[in-house]
């Protein structure tokens, strides 16, 4: 299987300069951008790990979320999973691109690195996915194959 073209899609009708991002992911210069701003508004009192996702969706519009911890750990919220309310609170769709950044609260917002989605976060992730979604990952963009092979979906549910 081939790694998607991160280039492709939508992303080029919203006008991504050229060589905005030294690695050569240009084509997520402003997602990127969009993780790294709502970041900052992550409540992260325990941790004090700061995380944010953007993503783009099949028809064009961003979403975002930050992580939302709790001193019950367990029902801590990731950035993903405020993504993907989003997602569906604005009508829902398929997401095209991801990435999510990550860091100490004390770093500059755009000192934060792509860090990789947790498998709970991959996993909803999956139910929400264009065909071809593309995924930033630390290693470079990445399909959601490659992320989570043999993912569980609806069609497991009606086998």
């Amino acid at each position: 299987m081939s790694t998607p073209d991160p280039t492709a899609g939508t992303l080029a009708h919203r006008g991504t300069a050229p060589g905005t991002e030294p690695d050569g992911n240009d084509a997520f210069a402003e997602l990127l951008a969009a993780a790294r701003a709502i970041a900052e508004h992550a409540y992260a009192p325990y941790s004090h790990f700061r995380v944010g996702a953007a993503a783009l969706t099949d028809d064009g519009r961003l979403v975002r979320g930050c992580n939302v911890e709790n001193a019950g750990y367990g029902v801590t919220l990731c950035a993903e999973c405020g993504l993907i309310s989003e997602l569906v609170a604005t009508g829902g769709g398929r997401l095209a691109r991801f990435v999510c950044v990550g860091g100490d609260e004390h770093l500059p917002g755009d000192a934060r690195e792509v860090v990789m989605p947790c498998g709970r976060c991959r996993q909803l992730l999956s139910e929400h996915a264009a065909d071809d979604l593309v995924i930033l990952t630390p290693e470079g963009p990445r399909s959601m194959e490659q992320v989570l092979p043999q993912a569980f979906g609806p069609a497991d549910l009606r086998a």
